[in-house]
């Protein structure tokens, strides 16, 4: 579960020993926090916006792997995580794309080139 992944990320940016802890900052009880970790109850969008806020975690991401947790049938959750990958793949398409637009605009084709290179690389 990305959910999961998602607590951990926060436990240990905030540098947290409990669950307890991180139910605090969500103002949740640990009984629901443990229940999230379980798979039993789910993060509301909320909930999961602030923690993706707190650990530089891309938004748009986490609220499609929320509703992957959330699907009920193996198939919706299959779905749901390819919509994920196309989503994360068209992201760095689009970002090479306008790296080597600018590039050709601002220098020579070989120039143009080593940019691009040095922007996806960096």
């Amino acid at each position: 579960m990305y959910i999961n992944q998602l607590l951990d990320a926060y436990k240990e940016q905030k540098r947290y020993v409990q669950d307890k802890q991180i139910a605090h900052d969500l103002g949740i009880s640990t009984q629901k926090l443990s229940n999230i970790r379980q798979g039993v109850r789910y993060l509301t969008e909320n909930e999961a916006l602030f923690l993706a806020e707190e650990v530089g975690a891309d938004k748009e991401t986490v609220l499609v792997y929320l509703a992957a947790d959330k699907a009920k049938s193996y198939e919706a959750q299959t779905l749901w995580n390819n919509i994920a990958k196309k989503y994360n793949g068209l992201g760095l398409h689009a970002i090479s794309m306008v790296c080597v637009g600018l590039a050709m605009w601002i220098g020579s084709p070989n120039e143009a080139i080593a940019q691009c290179v040095l922007s996806i690389l960096c």
